[in-house]
């Protein structure tokens, strides 16, 4: 009983079938094993010229200590909500709504995860493929090509039930997909850092039309107290005409610079409506339902650490994605050097048949299948050749692309730390100014009224002074607009740390990168 167990067609078939098995499975192994040859070059950072401080912080160049503040290793005053440093709660309160509802950061963030999405793709392709197309065919052959051709013959009708699974994986011999997922990789993550670069531009905009529509409302209170004066001015120039003392040509000219004035002083009403629905735009809201309180400018540039130039490869976001886009480059040489290489792959098929839905499923039902093959392009008129030097010239372009952003976030360091220090002198300067043609209008309109000097000298005082008092408010806002600019600059605390790793973006969280 037990030898006709051993002998029976079955059984032969069932270990005919575990032996090809073992010899896939040998082959597979054996294909792994080759899958730790990848072809391309290894992926280094280039080396940059980083200067070892900044020109501007130099002592020759910073006489006033206060303007700057040098930060240490472990400042961390410039990190996460680095737009707290101005101490306004309506500006953290509109900051606060940037992440929230800034459609071009919510576009970035669909980006990345598209982006991410791509790795997970071509990490699809390290596994097999695995089909199945289960049917039933009913088929009714002819009755005259039964028997010869005979004619004799009759017709038969057939029902074949079929449930396959087909197979098929192509071993990662020379790094092709290794070097594809590193691709995408990277450029996950240089979606990742224009994400922040995003978030940083979106911040800083913010920030620059929050402190151009303060200085409008200074502008405001500057020219509301101005037409005050000048009204003033006129009922002086009036009633020294009624006593006789002054001529009506006094009045004219009082007439006229309170009216020039009237019309300036409503002029500012569009540059404020604009920053206004600009902000509006910033914070995902509607212009036509979004207004912000009237309150003059009254912030003063705080000191913003800056640190020593070679942290500056690490805080910007934009510099992080040159980089990145280099290792993206890089992996691409990999790719296009792999097609010199033969291509194998393994296939396999198996499942069940039978004419009868009875038995459609039992064993001696089953089909099967392995194999295996290989390919090779033994002539394609250069084009490999071409490609591999495409890319080649692609990463060295991504190279001078990353040295030029390092290059331009250098420059940028030092024309807003260049700003901040020539306008806080110039401010100094401008208050003086200020004070002296306060003074000189105090003596002009005293003159007038003891009949010494004519209006138009008071005229020319008031003038003067009022064209002092808009350069001192332009360079408060521009000091205020360089500070921003100047952490933006800087990265605005992000750090590279803050970058998904290789890891994350294939595997990570259903989630954007964290706002810093």
């Amino acid at each position: 009983m037990k030898r006709g167990i051993e002998s029976s067609p079955a059984l032969k078939a069932k270990e005919e079938m575990y032996g090809r098995f073992r010899a896939a499975a040998v082959l597979l192994a054996s294909a792994a094993l080759l899958g730790a040859c990848t072809v391309g070059p290894k992926y280094h950072r280039p080396d940059v010229a980083t200067p070892a401080a900044y020109k501007e912080l130099q002592p020759a160049n910073t006489p006033e200590a206060s303007i700057f503040k040098v930060a240490q290793p472990s400042d961390s005053s410039l990190r996460g909500k680095w737009w707290e440093v101005y101490n306004d709660p309506e500006l953290n309160d509109l900051e606060e709504q940037v992440d929230k509802s800034n459609q071009s950061i919510v576009a970035a963030v669909d980006n990345f995860f598209a982006a991410r999405a791509v790795v997970r793709e071509a990490r699809a392709q390290y596994f097999p493929t695995v089909t199945t197309d289960p049917g039933a065919t009913r088929t009714r052959t002819s009755g005259t090509l039964v028997n010869g051709n005979t004619g004799t013959g009759s017709s038969h009708t057939l029902t074949v039930y079929n449930f396959p699974f087909d197979a098929s994986w192509v071993p990662d011999l020379w790094g092709r997909v290794r070097n594809t997922v590193r691709e995408q990789a990277a450029a996950a993550q240089v979606s990742a850092a224009d994400l922040e670069n995003t978030r940083l531009t979106m911040h800083a905009d913010l920030a620059v039309d929050y402190f151009e529509l303060r200085n409008q409302d200074s502008l405001k209170q500057l020219f509301d107290s101005t037409v005050a004066a000048f009204q003033e001015s006129l009922k002086l120039t009036q009633a020294l005409y009624e006593t006789g003392i002054d001529s009506e040509e006094s009045v004219a000219q009082a007439e006229t610079q309170l009216e020039v004035a009237e019309a300036q002083d409503t002029n500012l009403g569009i540059a404020r409506a604009q920053f206004e629905h600009a902000i509006a735009l910033l914070v995902g809201q509607p212009a036509s339902t979004f207004s912000i309180p009237v309150a003059p400018m009254k912030a003063n540039p705080p000191p913003v650490p800056v640190g020593v130039p070679s942290e500056l490869l690490q805080r910007r976001p934009d510099i992080a994605a040159a980089e990145r886009t280099m290792a993206e480059s890089n992996a691409q040489i990999g790719i296009a050097r792999a097609a010199y290489f033969p291509t194998l792959t393994l296939s396999g098929s198996g499942g069940f048949e039978s004419n009868t839905i009875v038995k459609w499923l039992t064993w001696p039902s089953s089909v099967w299948s392995v194999g295996a093959s290989m390919s090779e392009t033994l002539f394609d008129a250069g084009l490999r050749r071409a490609t591999v030097q495409q890319f080649r010239a692609s990463y060295d372009a991504s190279v001078a692309n990353y040295r030029n952003t390092v290059l331009t976030a250098f420059q940028q360091v030092e024309d807003n730390l260049a700003s901040i220090r020539i306008l806080s002198l110039e401010v100094t300067q401008e208050d003086i100014a200020v004070a002296s043609a306060q003074k000189n209008l105090r003596l002009a309109i005293d003159r007038y009224r003891t009949g010494i000097d004519p209006y138009l000298n008071v005229i020319t005082a008031q003038t003067t002074l009022l064209t002092n008092e808009q350069t001192a408010e332009s360079l408060r806002m521009q000091q205020m607009t360089s500070s921003v600019q100047l952490i933006e600059a800087l990265g605005g605390g992000w750090d590279a740390s803050q970058m998904p790793s290789e890891k994350q973006v294939s595997k990570g969280p259903a989630n954007p990168p964290p706002s810093p």
